[in-house]
């Protein structure tokens, strides 16, 4: 796996936003060539760190969809490399960036516990993650 630019990052960001948005707009918002992000993208998806594209939905929008939390320690100064693998992972459906005993809180969303548990081990696979906890989401309690 190659390293990644700014404009990698970028053109990522963009696709975690939106997926279907055309080559020329991308080339537009990231100020290069529609050649450029079509290499980029091709050459993403060959190294691995785009996996597939997806549809988001509504968190109640499947109500029978198992969700978990996952917190991960990351080995050293690996976190930018386990972040581009997280991203690529479908069922990590948000990752976050935190403070304290985890490093990255990652959710995850699966149909069944079967999925969930290849997920885990998945994620559980990636270089440079050093140890993991998950619990799966059982309610949300809203105050308001």
């Amino acid at each position: 796996m190659r390293n990644m630019d700014a404009t990698d990052r970028a053109l990522l960001s963009l696709l975690r936003t939106n997926a279907r948005t055309s080559v020329a707009v991308l080339a537009r918002k990231l100020g290069v060539s529609r050649g450029t992000v079509s290499n980029r993208i091709t050459r993403l998806e060959d190294d691995g760190i785009i996996v597939g594209y997806t549809v988001r939905l509504r968190p109640d929008a499947q109500p029978n969809e198992i969700r978990a939390w996952m917190g991960i320690a990351v080995e050293g100064n690996e976190t930018r490399t386990v972040i581009a693998s997280l991203l690529g992972e479908p069922g990590v459906a948000a990752l976050h960036d935190t403070n304290g005993r985890w490093d990255l809180l990652a959710e995850l969303r699966a149909a069944n516990l079967a999925e969930l548990s290849r997920v885990m081990e998945r994620v559980r696979l990636i270089r440079g993650i050093s140890s993991s906890e998950t619990s799966i989401h059982l309610e949300t309690y809203r105050l308001s």
